[in-house]
């Protein structure tokens, strides 16, 4: 009987399917184990063999931990609000919710035909209403929260309206904007209600404040600094600009020190928590404040405050550089500079922070024109701004210590500024220094003679005693945008009231997207949602209305911005708990039997995107008691990447005397160019070159005398139209392409061979392999073994379709060990298994074991290589052998495990069968067999028991048979015995 992969794999596909084989319940006896993927976001090019490796080995973890008695949860979604949709809307004039679930039906296809153990029956999608109902209640309750430092924690609003009412402000330990006006309770009391909601919003943990934002015009949207690389969007390759825009914004700066602390208790990727830590960049130094110098008799002074981790470097500063958007570069320039700093200003704006924090090389600055004066000297210092101060870190503003900064060296050698030597020049000799108890320190010892932490704390303390500053904790992590000026996006549940923002009541959730007839800003420049005809809130009916209705009364207009992509996937995890609870975001019950995650993996790319806003929502989920632990996932692993390997053509840019003449494209071999290259010869040298450049017919093609790389351009070609010897089909690749479809190609031995190299699996590449014709030509057991059989799951691959026949050859052998009667007849037996067997088969449990604990999957496929080849040559068809065997690859290889499982006689599945104990005893070794040797060399060998003592040993050896002829008769003169390993005969 044949494997008949096909056939196997589609019944026990349908067969889950239909018995809800994988739902987990939220309530059992069981022990509760969490195992979860970072949800996809499902494209239109579907999935390729790189996307499903992470999902493989966590279902492989999963139905491992239901043999071992485990109640599983194994999730799946959809990360389904996104920019792709809504881009191909506005291209096609589509719905993005059609494309959505276009896409998303052709995902599902694809995960079901690999055999996943999915539950199915909590599948979330975040565009669906019935989730991101949830996402807006989480933001209500994110803008009706303040953070008390003092008890370290997010509170309800009401407690500090509470302390307003009865104390004013002052004695309150919040975080909350840095410009917040201090005001008695009888203030506040006195307060209109804008005016109450204005303060509030100083303090709330989601507020609206004017932000510096990456605008990106093609797209019309503000893009998080993960969306774009290299100065452009990340999706499309669009211009990015600085621009400052009244944003939605998440006080996740009030949860830094958390974040940070957060890390020691998780079992993440030390690479991974390093990102984050970097992000959030702790710092410990001083806010300094530098007072401007006016311009003129009727000019005003401005504090410019910085923040240095080196306040004992104060003497040391020359000027100070402001990032080019801060606030007081307008106020401070003098009207001479004013040109030049608007130029560069502008310049700048179309660089992402990103850019300008990685370029290291660039000097670029203006000059303002202002001075500030030095806290301790009172000199003038001049002022300048440059793009490498960015104004979201810090205080967007640097005191410069070109003695003791390199960046700061370079900026001021480049602009001809003054490098002070701070041991002279400077009159400090009215500034001596005392500590806190009085001892005077010369200015000489603090500038030099004092250790590092001594000079700091000195520095402090002056800078105190005149008000100029004092210590501080300071972060990189930056409060987060939280607008999009999109159309596909969660809607927010807000409505305004003489401008300020008002919360729907979360009864009245959800606030579902409206219709629009265009996905593209209005023409007035206001987001996609500006083109909705009913997009206001009636609060008397609680419900949206037609915009004509708007009467500014008990009709209000709604929030036109959407949340990010990341809202949705910041709480996902927890809603899978119980993700069909209609009255509450999870029941207590649910919530409070499945904890947290036990297992999350995923890419290391969301390091400080996705991964860093999930814990910050999960601690403020945490402080209202909402959730049970404040870290949602114990343990995390980053899969590696499996990559593609690329085909290149090679275009030949051919020099042309009259460039109006049309040129025709010519494509070059790879050994042509080689040869031509190695041997530093003219291209047309070739016969087929120059055979070619006749043909076409043109007297004014420019050749090199040599021939070098730079004169190709490498071009994708799409890895289906060459086969494993490089060898492309020229046909096919030009009816591919239309503007080749006249191209010439200089072939050798009458074929064109391709440039090969690995690189990501991308669409864009054409390096994409499809798992859909992997599990058509294989079957998905053998796509699953093969994935895990190329390489530790951290590890990047590279994918080779040629190798997979290795593994399904492997699958087709372990069928025929249960297929051994007479025209490959199933045939186990119920005969006692050999000691070889058990050996074999005990091995086989340990090691497994062993792997699956540790994530080692690809030495467990290896493991079953060998375990199937020995129990075929001892002729095994042990049902107390293959029993086990079969429970052992259930994991990697399901489908045909439960056929093996139901052959076997099991009417229930094997999905949930205990996994098979190891037992030690069947690896002691009984016997040993030991080479024996005469005078050194080996003669023959014998198996012995390996009990055996010394003075045994060596007697069995001298009365076996071979010994006595080797000897013929000759007494030996010593015999060497090593119990357990040799025996040698001297003599």
């Amino acid at each position: 009987m044949n494997y008949d992969f096909k056939k196997i794999e589609d019944k026990w596909q349908k067969e889950w399917a239909q018995k809800g084989t994988f739902r987990a319940v939220n309530n059992s006896d069981k022990p509760k184990f969490y195992v979860l993927d970072m949800f996809p976001y499902p494209s239109g090019a579907g999935l390729h063999v790189g996307h499903p490796l992470g999902y493989i080995a966590s279902d492989i973890y999963a139905r491992y931990k239901r043999h071992k008695g485990f109640n599983v949860l194994h999730p799946m979604g959809y990360d389904s609000f996104g920019l792709p949709a809504e881009q191909y809307a506005i291209q096609t004039g589509q719905h993005p919710a059609l494309t959505t679930e276009t896409n998303i039906n052709r995902y599902r296809e694809q995960l079901d035909k690999i055999g996943f153990s999915f539950d199915w029956s909590r599948e979330l999608r975040t565009s669906n209403t019935d989730y991101y109902k949830w996402t807006q209640w989480i933001f209500i309750q994110l803008f009706n929260s303040w953070y008390n430092k003092d008890a370290d924690k997010a509170e309800d609003i009401s407690s500090l309206i509470v302390i307003f009412e009865n104390e004013g402000n002052t004695k309150v330990n919040a975080v909350c904007d840095e410009e917040v006006a201090p005001f008695t309770a009888d203030q506040w009391n006195g307060l209109s209600g804008n005016e109450k909601q204005e303060i509030l919003l100083q303090y709330r943990l989601t507020y609206l404040a004017e932000t510096e934002v990456n605008w990106c015009p093609v797209l019309g949207t503000v893009l998080a600094n993960d969306e774009i690389v290299n100065g452009v969007s990340e999706r499309g390759g669009h211009p990015v600009v600085r621009k400052k825009m009244t944003q939605w914004s998440m006080r996740i700066s009030a949860y830094a020190q958390r974040l940070l602390d957060g890390l020691a208790k998780v079992d993440w990727p030390q690479p991974l928590k390093d990102s984050q830590t970097n992000w959030i960049g702790r710092s410990e130094g001083a806010a300094v404040t530098f007072h401007t110098l006016p311009v003129s008799s009727e000019g005003e002074s401005y504090p410019i405050e910085v923040f240095t981790t080196r306040p004992d470097t104060i003497f040391g500063v020359s000027f100070m550089t402001l990032a080019p958007e801060h606030e007081l570069v307008a106020k401070i320039t003098t009207p001479e500079q004013k040109e030049a700093v608007q130029s560069y200003i502008e310049a700048t704006a179309k660089r992402s922070e990103r850019e300008r924090m990685a370029d290291v090389k660039t000097i670029s600055g203006v000059f303002t024109g202002a001075y500030a004066e030095h806290p301790f000297t009172k000199e003038p210092i001049p002022v300048w701004i440059g793009d490498y101060v960015l104004a979201g870190y810090g205080t967007g503003a640097v005191m410069s210590v070109p003695c003791g900064d390199q960046r700061d060296y370079d900026f001021a050698k480049h602009f001809n500024i003054p490098i002070p030597n701070i041991f002279e020049g400077i009159d400090i000799s009215e500034t001596a220094f005392a500590d806190k108890d009085g001892a005077v320190i010369a200015n000489s010892d603090f500038l030099n003679g004092l250790p590092y932490k001594k000079a700091t704390k000195l520095a402090i303390y002056e800078l105190e005693k005149l008000a100029q500053g004092q210590g501080k904790v300071n972060y990189r992590l930056r409060d987060a945008v939280f607008s999009r000026q999109r159309y596909w996006g969660e809607p927010f549940p807000v409505y305004y009231v003489d401008g300020m923002p008002q919360m729907i009541d979360t009864k009245y959730l959800p606030v579902v997207l409206p219709e629009v007839e265009k996905y593209l800003p209005t023409e007035t420049g206001e987001p996609p949602l500006g083109n909705a005809s009913v997009w206001a809130w009636n609060t008397e009916t609680n419900e949206v209305v037609a915009n004509e209705k708007i009467n500014n009364s008990t009709v209000f207009p709604l929030e036109l911005n959407t949340m990010p992509g990341w809202a949705g996937s910041s709480f996902y995890f927890n809603r899978y708990m119980d993700a069909n609870n209609t009255e509450e975001i999870f029941s207590k019950e649910a919530i409070n039997y499945w904890q947290d995650v036990d297992l999350y993996i995923g890419g290391s790319e969301h390091a400080t995107g996705h991964l860093l806003y999930a814990r910050f929502w999960q601690k403020f989920l945490f402080d209202k008691g909402i959730v049970p632990k404040d870290e949602f996932a114990k343990k995390l692993i980053n899969q590696g990447m499996i990559t593609g390997t690329s085909a290149f053509v090679y275009r030949w840019e051919y020099g042309q005397t009259d460039e109006s003449q049309p040129r025709v494209p010519v494509f070059v071999s790879k050994s042509i160019i080689e040869d031509a290259v190695k041997n530093g010869k003219k291209l047309t040298d070739n016969p087929e070159v120059k055979a070619i450049v006749s043909a076409i017919g043109t007297d004014n093609i420019i050749v090199s005398d040599t021939t070098d790389w730079s004169q190709f351009t490498p071009i994708h070609a799409d890895v289906s139209f060459v086969n494993a010897s490089d060898e492309l089909d020229i046909e096919a690749f030009k009816k591919w392409r239309s503007e080749y479809a006249e191209a010439k190609f200089a072939l050798e031995n009458d074929t064109y061979l391709v440039g090969r190299e690995v690189e990501k699996m991308s669409k864009s590449k054409y390096n994409v392999v499809s798992p859909d014709s992997i599990c058509e030509e294989y079957g998905a057991d053998s796509l699953r073994l093969y994935e895990m059989f190329l390489g530790p799951l951290e590890q990047s691959k590279p994918w080779n379709t040629a190798g997979i026949s290795g593994v399904h050859g492997f699958l087709k052998k372990l069928w025929r060990l249960f297929h051994g009667g007479a025209e490959g007849a199933f045939k186990v037996t119920d005969a006692e298994p050999t000691a070889e067997n058990l050996k074999t088969l005990h091995k086989t449990i340990k090691k497994v074991e062993e792997d699956i604990e540790n994530f080692s999957f690809n030495t467990s496929v290896a493991t079953f290589m060998i375990c199937v080849n020995e129990l075929a040559s001892q002729k095994c068809n042990s049902r107390q052998i293959l029993e086990p065997l079969v429970i052992l690859v259930s994991p990697y290889a399901p489908h045909i495990a439960e056929e093996l499982w139901s052959k076997l006689g099991h009417s229930e599945s094997i999905a949930t069968v205990a996994f098979p104990v190891f037992d030690g005893k069947h690896l002691v070794e009984s016997s040993k067999e030991y080479p024996i040797s005469f005078n050194g060399k080996m003669r023959f060998k014998i198996q012995l028991p390996a009990d055996l003592s010394k003075d045994d040993i060596e007697a069995a050896v001298m009365a076996h048979e071979k010994t006595q002829e080797q000897l013929q008769g000759r007494t030996p003169k010593k015999i060497i015995v090593v119990p357990g390993k040799i025996v040698n005969i001297v003599g």
